[in-house]
Order: structure tokens, then sequence, then C-alpha cells
């Protein structure tokens, strides 16, 4: 079946850096788009980042030029790079997954799990930057 594991959360100083790790399994990901989400405590889950099979990155406006979507098609791994953190960073952090080749997901707004196109999900890592 179908698994996605982050990992790479923690807690960290305004302007810190962290890299999440998502290793996935059980389907082709090499073929299908992937994605980075995140929720605020007592907030709507949004996109952050997502990556298509081809490479094409989209950021949310709030994370360009801080955050980097990389994606190791060999390793089954999806990765994102996050420097300059702020507070407003805080939150819990998901992989998820899109077996069509390219991510439609939006990125940037909130979004409910059952709108977003993404077809499996992570169980998510906490991400806590303090001030």
């Amino acid at each position: 079946q179908v698994q996605l594991v982050e990992s790479g959360g923690g807690s960290v100083q305004a302007g810190g850096s962290l890299r999440l790790s998502c290793a996935a399994s059980g389907y082709t990901y090499s073929r299908s788009c992937m994605g980075w989400f995140r929720q605020a405590p007592g907030k709507e889950r949004e996109g952050v980042a997502t990556i298509d099979s081809d490479g094409t990155t989209t950021y949310a406006d709030s994370v360009k030029g801080r955050f980097t979507i990389s994606r190791d098609n060999a390793k089954e791994s999806l990765y994102l790079q996050m420097n300059s953190l702020k507070p407003e960073d805080t939150g819990m952090y998901y992989c998820a997954a899109d077996l069509r080749s390219r991510c439609y997901a939006p990125v940037g707004w909130p979004i409910s799990v059952d709108d977003s196109g993404m077809d499996f999900w992570g169980k998510g890592t906490l991400v806590t930057i303090s001030s």
C-alpha cells in the first residue's frame, strides 16, 4: 500500500533552517506530482510547494526565496529545505502525492484535503519556530 512518511521537523529559532524529508513507497513515485502542505494551529491546511514529475516547481508567495522543494526519484524521496524561518512558518507539515504527473493543487491559500486533488497524505511532521 501507499506510504508517505515525513521526518525532519523540530523546534528552531527564527532565522534558522530545517530540512524536511518524505519517504514514499507503494506507487510509481517518479511519475507523480508531489507536494508539501502545512497546517498552523487553528488554521486550515495550505499548500506550501509542489513539484511535478518533470521537476517543475510552484511555491506559495509566503515562502518564495526561502523554501526549496526537491525530489530524488531514485530514492523515492521528497525534500523541503526551509531557510530564514519565521514564527508564522510554525505548523504541521504534510507530504502528499497526486498520481497524476502534473500538480493541480493550488498553493498559498487554504484548501481542504478533499479539494486538494492529492491522492495520498503522510501523517505530518511538526515544525515550531520561536521568535
